[in-house]
């Protein structure tokens, strides 16, 4: 049996936890239309009869704007080192720009590692432009070029046998019914954030992050509270809503969602707090589980 650890990079919102998601038949990593959705390092376990495959799902790196960016950016290129292959994936849909290439230079200069360069969003051009975009890397130093559609679940299969191929342990590191190493809370704190992403306006969002406070598991119900953290005053205001409408709206979506992960009756508390320019405090970072990566 082989094994090995993968990470998954790429620039914002070109697919990379819609991939995951996909590999893995089931939701451990939130997606939106958001760029930078992905925050943290999450970790996914695919299991096979003969392989299991530890995948890395990063930040989307792009020009840090303030401590929180060069953090991120700092962790998805920190897991570029020690793995047996890395995922580089590129939205085709919208065009391989000049910070996909920075990237596609950063990851090939003087790296060992195979590269293994995913085109996502096939299902969104010609196949004359996915066949004119091959034909551009193939210039390049990849180890495979592998065109799929995440969302479609397109070519999937494919990537997966490619993968198996640059698999260099014979270790099994998780149990077979493990499929993310990420924490409960954690998880639960995301799936909060996912529904302030999808229900807020478009400069929210990067103002936001959910931090799990309490877990209580009890016999027939788990109760839960989240701090929703923002920045300014004004944002507060707009996410509790008029009369706490929109407070009230998350909060709905966002149970649902725990009752179906936990299979039980769920009491969500949110609450909704103003930390200034959380961003650039250091010490607010930590607390919220941004690890500074050297």
């Amino acid at each position: 049996m082989k094994s090995g650890f993968v990470s998954i990079v790429g620039r914002p919102n070109v697919g990379k936890s819609t991939l995951l998601n996909t590999i893995l038949a089931r939701k451990i990593a939130i997606t939106s239309n958001v760029s930078g959705t992905t925050r943290n390092i999450i970790e996914g376990i695919y299991h096979m009869s003969d392989c299991q495959i530890i995948f890395v799902d990063t930040p989307g790196i792009s020009k840090p704007l303030n401590k929180l960016g060069k953090v991120l950016n700092k962790q998805a290129y920190a897991l570029t080192k020690d793995v047996d292959a890395i995922l580089l994936v590129v939205d085709i849909a919208s065009g391989i720009g000049k910070g996909d290439k920075f990237l596609i230079d950063s990851l090939l200069q003087n790296n060992k590692i195979p590269v293994i360069l995913v085109i996502n969003k096939i299902d969104r051009v010609s196949k004359e432009t996915l066949i004119m975009a091959i034909n551009e890397f193939k210039d390049y130093n990849f180890a495979e070029i592998v065109p799929i559609s995440a969302k479609d679940n397109d070519n999937v299969a494919h990537l997966i046998t490619v993968i198996k191929k640059y698999l260099k342990d014979d270790v099994k590191y998780y149990d077979d019914n493990m499929i993310t190493s990420s924490s409960v809370p954690f998880m639960v704190g995301e799936i909060v954030r996912e529904k302030l992403l999808q229900n807020t306006m478009d400069e929210i969002p990067h103002s936001i992050t959910c931090h799990c406070t309490n877990i209580e598991n009890k016999k027939d119900i788990i109760n839960i509270s989240i701090d929703i953290i923002v920045d300014k005053q004004n944002i507060k205001k707009i996410i509790i809503g008029s009369g706490g409408e929109m407070l009230k709206k998350i909060g709905t979506l966002a149970r649902h969602e725990l009752e179906e992960m936990f299979n039980k009756k769920v009491y969500l508390d949110l609450y909704v707090k103003v930390i200034e320019n959380w961003k650039d405090k250091e010490k607010y970072l930590k607390e919220l589980g941004f690890f500074d990566y050297e």
